[in-house]
C-alpha cells in the first residue's frame, strides 16, 4: 500500500467494529486491483453519525460501510436509497457519487453472488430460510426482487415473531412474491416446505457454539438441495455437516461476508474484487 496525495479512503463505521474483517479484505482488494485507497475501522457513537456523513463529502471518501447498530440509523441521512435498501429499510453501504450520497444493502446481493460457483440462481425457485434477523431479511429481500417463486421463512414464536410476520406480508405485497413464516420447531411443516426446497439458508447464530443444530436433525433432505450457512466464524457448523451427511451441498458464511464486500467494492471503484483470490488468503488467516 502506497499512501500519497492522491489516495482515497472508505471506512466501515460501527460500534463495536474494531474486531472487523473488513479492513483486511479491502485494503486487500485495493492492493490487488492497483486502486489508491485505504480503508478503516471507525467506531463511533450513535451521536457523531451526522459528523461521519459530512466527513464523506468533505473528504471526498469512495463511502462507508455500515454495520450494527447503524444501518438504520444511516439511512435519513442519504440522498437517495437503492430498491434494496429501500425494501429491507437497512443501508450497508454507502456510495459517494460527486457529493449526493446512495444508501445501497449489499447484503443480499452478495449472498446470492456468492452462490454463483454453483450454478445457482434464485429465479423460480423456493428458498427455505431459518431466522429473521437483519441478514435474513436482507436475503429474502434480494431473493424476492430477484424473482423467487416462493419464500418460507421458519422462526421462533417468540416477542418478534408477529412484527417479523407484519414485515414479511409487507415484503410480500411490494414484490408480488409469495413469503410465508412458518414455527421453527414444527418439524412436519419444515419436512413438507423441504421437498419442495432448491435453498435451505441458516441465517439464525445458532451454531457459532459448534455443537447446537438449528433445526431437528431427523428431517430429510431432498437430493440436489444447496445449503448455506450464514455463520462465517465457524467454518463448518453442525448444521452444514448434517446437511453434507445427507449428500447436500454446503456452503458456509465466507461467501456472503466477502460478496458483499466485493459488491461494496464495485460500486465505489468499478472495479471486480478479485474474490478467489482474497478467499484463499481468508482461509490461510482462520
Amino acid at each position: 500500500m502506497n499512501i500519497n496525495g492522491y489516495t482515497r479512503m472508505a471506512a466501515v463505521v460501527a460500534n463495536p467494529i474494531k474486531h472487523s474483517l473488513s479492513p483486511f479484505i479491502h485494503n486487500l482488494a485495493f492492493d490487488l486491483t492497483n486502486e489508491n485507497g485505504v480503508y478503516l475501522a471507525w467506531e463511533v457513537e450513535a451521536e457523531k453519525l451526522p459528523a461521519i456523513v459530512d466527513n464523506v463529502r468533505t473528504l471526498d471518501m469512495y463511502g462507508l460501510n455500515i454495520s450494527m447498530p447503524y444501518k438504520t440509523e444511516i439511512t435519513p441521512f442519504m440522498d437517495e436509497l437503492s430498491p434494496a435498501a429501500e425494501l429491507i429499510g437497512a443501508v450497508n453501504t454507502v456510495v459517494n457519487q460527486s457529493g449526493k450520497l446512495i444508501g445501497h444493502n449489499t447484503d443480499g446481493i452478495g449472498f446470492f453472488n456468492s452462490l454463483e460457483k454453483y450454478h445457482f440462481n434464485i429465479q423460480n425457485k423456493q428458498m427455505l430460510i431459518l431466522g429473521g434477523g437483519g441478514a435474513a431479511i436482507a436475503i429474502i429481500a434480494q431473493a424476492a426482487l430477484s424473482g423467487a417463486k416462493k419464500i418460507v421463512v421458519a422462526a421462533r414464536k417468540s416477542a418478534s415473531y408477529i412484527p417479523l410476520k407484519e414485515k414479511l406480508e409487507k415484503l410480500s405485497v411490494k414484490t408480488g412474491i409469495e413469503i410465508l413464516l412458518t414455527d421453527l420447531s414444527g418439524a412436519d411443516r419444515l419436512q413438507k416446505e423441504l421437498k419442495q426446497t432448491d435453498l435451505l439458508v441458516n441465517a439464525t447464530s445458532v451454531g457459532m457454539d459448534g455443537e447446537s443444530l438449528p433445526l431437528e436433525k431427523s428431517l430429510v433432505l431432498p437430493e440436489k438441495l444447496l445449503v448455506v450457512d450464514a455463520i462465517y466464524k465457524v467454518r463448518e457448523t453442525p448444521f452444514l455437516r448434517w446437511a453434507k451427511g445427507q449428500g447436500a451441498q454446503t456452503e458456509n458464511g465466507l461467501g456472503m461476508l466477502i460478496g458483499q464486500a466485493a459488491e461494496s467494492f464495485y460500486l465505489w471503484t468499478g472495479k471486480k474484487m478479485p474474490v478467489a483470490e482474497i478467499t484463499l488468503e481468508m482461509e490461510k488467516e482462520a
